[in-house]
């Protein structure tokens, strides 16, 4: 159900409600997130055509009005905002320029991903501009593409890029919650490898620079996270040991559910990892599978289990239910 609001009220009667706690368990429904984020550019064409003025809220489209983004005329030129956590986006709109030079928008690609490679210019295409008319605000969908980055670029053209507003419409896909749980492992190597570095948001992955987790030569060693709650789970980021020995993690399991049986190593299978470079964050998709325990374990073998960092991607999932009892205030006069 979509709302602002949430009311709880016994209609009808003369009673005392009684609340020890509510709790609203949702995400944000598909504002303008692009309003809390951080837009960058090729280049700035003037003071008062920096990147950020495209994500102001002000839909004035006239340039002179200083409430428009500018590059210099650049080969490719390009806009990009930093959402700040992944998004489902559902549509992207742009607002042009509207007191001149409208059509230099014409050919502009909306890009949308994770990847800050090339500028994040290499990221899916969500739709291409193929005209716009002067201070027309126009709607692309998207589909619930998922992307931290949007970005909008004239590929291969000598060209301002001009724009005057850019809304993203989104939900979020899911933060780190991995950063908020608590973590465990089967045994610990030594002092500074204990189960909570994988889990402290530091994704160097030198062993000596003790930011890993890592268990001692166990069979079937395991770690795992407890998020605190049930979440719907998209994905798991594992950053490996990247100065030694990163094979170590070729096999190992990850483990979504919410039960304690076995550790935690009864759960579902969400992945296993068949290979694994030195220092690579692989990314596993995961459906929306739901738990509170995620586990990583290496099943039937003698092994060191290394883990530089454990990003889990989610959102949690479920409510909590309660009872009231039919007592009323239990001192005079209270209420």
């Amino acid at each position: 159900m979509v709302g602002q609001y949430v009311n709880i009220i016994i209609f009808g009667q003369h009673q005392f409600l009684q609340l020890c706690e509510v709790q609203v368990f949702g995400v944000p429904y598909d504002g303008n997130v692009a309003l809390k984020g951080q837009a960058a550019q090729s280049s700035t064409y003037n003071a008062d055509s920096a990147a950020n003025k495209a994500i102001d809220g002000n839909l004035d489209s006239n340039f002179l009005s200083g409430s428009c983004a500018c590059t210099n005329n650049d080969v490719s030129p390009w806009w990009r905002v930093d959402l700040l956590q992944p998004y489902k986006i559902s549509k992207v709109i742009i607002t042009n320029r509207g007191d001149c030079c409208w059509d230099r928008l014409a050919g502009a690609s909306i890009l949308i991903g994770n990847s800050t490679e090339n500028n994040g210019n290499n990221n899916p295409s969500c739709a291409v501009i193929s005209s716009i008319q002067n201070s027309s605000a126009l709607t692309f969908q998207c589909n619930d593409m998922v992307g931290q980055y949007v970005n909008i670029v004239i590929f291969g053209q000598h060209q301002f890029l001009q724009l005057c507003e850019v809304q993203v419409f989104g939900v979020p896909a899911g933060e780190n919650v991995a950063l908020k749980g608590q973590a465990v492992q089967s045994s610990t190597y030594n002092t500074v490898s204990t189960a909570n570095k994988a889990i402290d948001g530091n994704l160097d992955s030198n062993f000596a620079s003790g930011t890993c987790a890592c268990t001692i030569d166990d069979v079937s060693p395991w770690w795992r996270v407890d998020l605190l709650q049930p979440h719907k789970i998209s994905k798991v980021v594992i950053t490996n040991r990247g100065d030694c020995c990163w094979d170590r993690l070729a096999g190992a399991n990850i483990l979504i559910g919410n039960s304690l049986e076995n550790n935690g190593n009864n759960n579902p299978s969400c992945a296993v990892i068949s290979s694994i470079q030195n220092s690579s964050a692989l990314t596993f998709q995961c459906n929306d599978m739901v738990g509170q325990y995620v586990n990583i374990v290496i099943f039937g073998q003698h092994q060191f289990l290394q883990l530089c960092e454990v990003q889990v991607f989610g959102v949690p999932y479920g409510k909590l239910c309660s009872s009231l009892g039919n007592n009323g205030p239990i001192a005079a006069g209270s209420g």
